[in-house]
């Protein structure tokens, strides 16, 4: 009997043992080979990726995931080199440093990814919650634009500065995040209670997005809003917003983009000089035609860095709405089709990682972010080659600019802390 009871304690003590093993073995699933395998409870799913091979490799969240930061990553260390490249010529012409504009990107680029990283390691609860904060804080400064803080009228053609003490701000940079943090989280609720409402339970953030809108174009900024439409437009869309009423609501806004149109002689000019035959050389076509000539001068493998003659104060805003022209010439079309890869890239990678998220809110946010990075990006670069007429419009990353570095920065971070909700990317995390 002894003998019994102390096998018996012994059995109990194994049996325990092997318990807190089984428990262990539990909270991480693994799958063949030691990998991680996906959790059909919609716990931390893993990474058995046997579904994603040949092709379907392009939709793995793991490569969307780092594809997505090493692209950020590397237009913005290319972004720096260009602005460099394309501001030296006309800062030593103005008796400044040749060094001066490409130093200021590179410490907006540290503050961004300064940014970038807090906003990683947010969780979307945190966005969820302080968008209806954010939102705030951006239609404030933007309001700040038509008071005597706002600037830049005559320089650039809109009013879409201000300026606090040392600090210049362009506020329709915080906008755009704003609004791609916001109107998912605003979108979401209205959606449930449309069974009840009706189109009326849209009527808010219909109102707050007209509000955004409005503000920006007051300050005469319509390349801006045309922007900030894509990004409206695309939210409401896939919040479910009824057909019938999307359409009304489209046909407003692309009312409202031509009649600004049509009532701006400025913005009349530049339209006909992008689709009609320009005989005003020296005037409302110099900026386009120098764009042209310098893609045509770049060739294939283009005339080297540094090597641009076009930056030689030919071409205006070569630093920034026009880097893309630079880019073309000393990188030739090889340079100029990796930046635009590289935009294809970001893109797939937020779209692929939306479709595969179970929460709305993130899903709805990512492809806000994906709609105003890459929409940016495709309506510069059609700007350069003449498919659309000159918006002033910087290309995102790689453009000169702290406002619009920062905020880009800003939303790619916010974007990675999404991105991690993912199961998979989840898993990995969890398995480092």
């Amino acid at each position: 009997m002894a003998n019994g009871r102390r096998i018996s304690s012994g059995a109990s003590k194994n049996a325990a043992g092997t318990g807190k093993q089984a428990r262990r073995s539990s909270q991480r699933p693994i799958g063949a080979g030691g990998r991680l395998r996906a959790d059909p409870d919609g716990g931390i799913d893993g990474g058995d990726f046997a579904a994603f091979t040949g092709i379907r490799s392009l939709l793995n969240p793991l490569w969307c995931y780092h594809g997505f930061i090493v692209a950020v990553l590397v237009l913005c260390c290319f972004g720096v080199i260009m602005v460099f490249s394309s501001s030296s010529v006309t800062l030593v012409s103005a008796g400044k440093s040749p060094w001066n504009r490409a130093i200021k990107q590179g410490l907006y680029c540290v503050i961004g990814l300064g940014l970038a990283f807090v906003a990683s390691r947010m969780r979307p609860k945190f966005f969820e919650k302080f968008s209806p904060v954010i939102m705030l804080a951006a239609l404030g400064l933007q309001a700040l634009t038509l008071t005597p803080l706002g600037t830049g009228g005559e320089e650039t053609g809109n009013n879409g500065w201000i300026v606090l003490g040392p600090i210049q701000l362009q506020p329709a940079e915080m906008t755009k995040l704003a609004l791609c943090l916001w109107l998912p989280f605003a979108l979401q609720r209205a959606s449930k209670r449309f069974s009840r409402e009706g189109v009326r339970a849209y009527m808010m953030p219909g109102l707050i997005f007209a509000l955004s809108l409005g503000l920006i174009l007051l300050g005469k900024d319509l390349g801006t809003g045309m922007i900030v439409v894509f990004i409206g437009v695309v939210a409401f869309m896939v919040a479910g917003f009824p057909f019938k009423w999307m359409a009304v609501f489209t046909g407003v806004l692309a009312a409202g983009v031509i009649g600004l149109a049509i009532t701006s002689p400025n913005r009349m000019n530049r339209i006909l000089a992008a689709y009609k035959p320009c005989t005003d050389l020296e005037g409302v076509c110099w900026q386009s035609m120098h764009a042209k000539y310098a893609l045509a001068e770049g060739g294939l493998l283009g005339v080297g860095l540094g090597n641009s003659r076009e930056k030689w104060n030919y071409l205006p805003e070569a630093h920034t709405d026009f880097i893309y022209a630079i880019i073309g010439e000393e990188t030739g079309f090889v340079g100029a089709l990796t930046v635009l890869l590289l935009f294809v890239v970001i893109g797939w990678s937020l779209i692929c990682v939306a479709l595969q998220i179970r929460e709305r809110y993130v899903a709805m946010s990512l492809i806000c972010i994906a709609v105003w990075i890459v929409g940016q990006a495709l309506v510069n670069i059609g700007v350069v080659i003449g498919i659309f007429p000159v918006l002033g419009v910087p290309m995102p990353f790689v453009s000169s600019g702290g406002s619009s570095m920062i905020m880009c920065l800003g939303a790619a971070g916010a974007a990675v802390g999404m991105m991690r909700c993912q199961p998979q990317i989840k898993a990995e995390r969890v398995a480092l």
